[in-house]
């Protein structure tokens, strides 16, 4: 499978615009998350030759607008989609979907939303100290599984568990954010082992993932860590 970046933090290439947040598009038919601002992802797209009326599914990992920014002028430009959100999303979200003509889907459990692509559903997360339940994407491929993470609230590994859970199999890579940015090195050196332990081929952290476990990431997973810059593509 295909995985454009189609907005994060950092690009080779001054055509693309980046920022806070992430976007990644599956196949050129599912778009997971749509990052802090819509005009970044629409130029990107544009950049890119993304036509939205090709995308099918958008999957929204969580309720913050870093993740949700963005959709709303997809659905201007293209209402006939299914969202994928956590029924726990707030009314006005939901409310805010549904007004624009898309078809909401609150996805509680693990479910396939098209052939070999699953949501994870509802994983309990927090912030600040107050619960966010937060949704991943796996991909299935020849190579293994890859998980899409949106910022990984629940925690990375307690998300890669919940996908080995649902699909036995070797996982390939782990794509997206970590939520590590604060943590000690101590934490992140811990959930490198576990990683290993895990037998996960490939590192891709981003986003919230910080630059100080991007480093650590990196310093372990030697060629096997994935950089991920806006407007790139990464076949899993």
């Amino acid at each position: 499978m295909d995985i454009k970046i189609i907005f994060d933090r950092f690009t080779n290439n001054k055509k693309y615009l980046t920022g806070w947040g992430l976007s990644y598009l599956i196949d050129g038919k599912i778009l997971f998350d749509t990052g802090e601002n819509p005009k970044p992802l629409l130029k990107n797209m544009k950049t890119a030759g993304i036509n939205i009326s090709d995308i099918k599914t958008i999957v929204i990992s969580h309720d913050h607008y870093d993740h949700t920014g963005g959709l709303w002028a997809i659905l201007k430009e293209n209402p006939k989609l299914k969202v994928y959100a956590c029924p726990d999303f707030s009314k006005k979200f939901k409310k805010k979907v549904k007004e624009f003509g898309a078809e909401l889907i609150e996805n509680e459990n693990f479910a396939e939303i098209q052939k070999n692509i699953y949501a994870t559903g509802s994983i309990a997360g927090k912030y600040m100290g107050r619960y966010l339940p937060e949704q991943s994407l796996i991909l299935k491929t020849p190579k293994g599984l890859t998980v899409l993470t949106g910022c990984a609230h629940p925690g990375i590994i307690n998300i890669i568990e919940n996908a080995k859970q649902n699909i036995p199999g070797n996982i390939y890579s782990v794509i997206g954010g970590f939520h590590l940015k604060n943590k000690f090195k101590k934490t992140i050196a811990e959930i490198l082992k576990k990683f290993k332990e895990l037998k996960i081929e490939k590192a891709a952290p981003s986003h919230c993932s910080g630059n100080k476990a991007m480093k650590m990431f990196k310093e372990k997973y030697g060629e096997n860590f994935i950089e991920i810059k806006t407007g790139e593509e990464i076949e899993v």
